[in-house]
């Protein structure tokens, strides 16, 4: 397996790009069929977010892979491939494995521990099983990193800061709308809620808690919305009624897993004609985002995203919590390389310890031939002295070769083990391979791989 990612995100370029590439997001299929043509690429999938797109790849060649899917990105987003380049990066085998690995978990998030990415993520492995381009190599990894992202929320606190993102969001809306943090200058604003999901649900919970006594909430299942209104002192309302309950808000909450706008521009328009004279504070905390970007652009409408509110302190998880996930993640990549590495040379053990008991049952014929007065039990006592003396002989071979298996030098290894053991040249294939394209990718000598390309 040589694991191939090339992404782009919002640690690599800027907005407005991101945007651009976003737009392009209905195409994700078309784009994953066209990778999957390239003949360096054996298995694709590909991760669209609002703030990053990111292709892993099981490839064969490293250089023609990266090319091939550098160029797709570029045609599919509409960019050209010399400005799109400069912000792309890409990870090679262990680092594309822990860079998918740290992604699922949340760490590499606008705000860190969302958990909204392993629904991504699932998805992506879904679409790409859906559509047969994704075999064992992906799967494998796919589900390793669901299976890591879901153990990161468990064992740490990473996640616990989602309450703090709403406190911190409704702070600065607090903030917009009076000036003050400070409760008793706050008034009691009409406030609406759209989501009954896990945010919405804690920004009802933060709402009740601050005493604000008039809370509408309104999601796609009405069951959802008077569910979570009859758990928060709230009033559910449908979908339709969004408009009108838009013009008596003072603040909207939006955190809904809708893929488009669920609060447009005019929506916003319309409600302040109705108001003139009230601001509108619009909190967005669904990724990707609910409410048009060019809201904020509207005289007495304050428009707050996660975006904006990343950087803010009360935003980020403890560091404890993030070098708790960090650990587990590096641990479980080590664990996932070092299974992958000794699936590979499989084929080299079992074509080794074959060997072995061919040699084992033609002298234990022989023995029997030389000396047939020797009864069965002594041959059988022979037998298990020979035996347990092969094994001891090949266990350190043994692990030596799995440890090896992933070395840059692996192709040498293959060659000295096929040479002193003469072995059949097929059982040391994948090995061979492996090591080559690990040298590829370090760059030999006359490589055209670009350095700054490998982030």
């Amino acid at each position: 397996m040589s694991l191939l990612l090339v992404g782009i995100s919002h640690r690599t370029a800027p907005v407005a790009l991101l945007d651009q590439i976003a737009a392009q997001a209905d195409s994700l299929a078309a784009l994953r069929k066209d990778i999957a043509v390239s003949p360096y690429v054996a298995e694709v999938m590909a991760i669209s977010t609002c703030n990053r797109l990111e292709v892993v790849a099981d490839v064969t060649r490293f250089h023609g892979a990266v090319t091939d899917i550098s160029s797709r990105l570029a045609k599919h987003s509409g960019i050209h491939i010399d400005d799109l380049r400069a912000h792309l990066y890409v990870h090679f085998e262990e680092r594309a494995v822990h860079h998918l690995f740290s992604v699922t978990a949340g760490l590499d998030s606008m705000i860190v521990g969302e958990q909204q990415i392993l629904g991504q993520v699932r998805a992506a492995l879904s679409d790409a099983q859906s559509a047969g381009n994704a075999g064992r190599a992906l799967n494998e990894l796919a589900q390793n990193a669901l299976r890591v992202g879901k153990r990161v929320h468990t064992d740490t606190g990473i996640d616990r800061h989602g309450a703090s993102v709403v406190t911190v969001a409704l702070d600065e809306a607090q903030i917009a709308l009076t000036g003050s943090t400070h409760a008793t200058s706050a008034p009691d604003p009409r406030s609406l809620v759209v989501g009954a999901g896990a945010m919405s649900s804690l920004a009802l919970q933060t709402l009740q808690t601050r005493g604000v006594t008039s809370v509408e909430v309104a999601s796609r299942s009405p069951e959802s919305s008077s569910r979570a209104a009859q758990a928060y002192g709230a009033t559910a309302i449908t979908m339709d009624e969004l408009a009108t309950a838009m013009e008596s808000a003072d603040l909207i909450v939006s955190a809904t897993g809708a893929t488009g706008v669920v609060i447009s521009s005019d929506q916003v328009s319309e409600a302040m004609a109705q108001r003139p004279d009230r601001p509108l504070v619009v909190v967005d905390l669904a990724l990707p985002h609910d409410t048009d970007p060019q809201i904020g652009d509207q005289p007495g409408v304050t428009r707050i995203d996660l975006a904006s509110l990343a950087n803010l302190p009360g935003a980020a998880a403890s560091h404890a919590d993030l070098i708790a996930a960090k650990t587990i993640i590096d641990g479980e990549v080590l664990t996932f390389v070092a299974s992958q590495a000794a699936a590979r040379v499989e084929p080299i053990v079992v074509s080794l310890r074959a060997k072995a008991d061919l040699v084992l049952e033609a002298e234990l014929q022989r023995l029997r031939l030389k000396q047939p007065s020797l009864s069965e039990d002594e041959i059988a006592a022979v037998e298990q002295t020979l035996r347990r003396t092969v094994s001891t002989l090949l266990h350190t071979p043994t692990v030596r070769m799995k440890q090896f298996a992933a070395d840059p030098d692996g192709e040498r290894y293959a060659e000295a083990l096929h040479a002193l053991f003469d072995l059949d040249p097929e059982s040391v294939s994948s090995l061979s391979d492996t090591g080559r394209e690990m040298q590829d990718a370090l760059g030999q000598e006359g490589s055209a791989l670009d350095p700054r390309w490998l982030r």
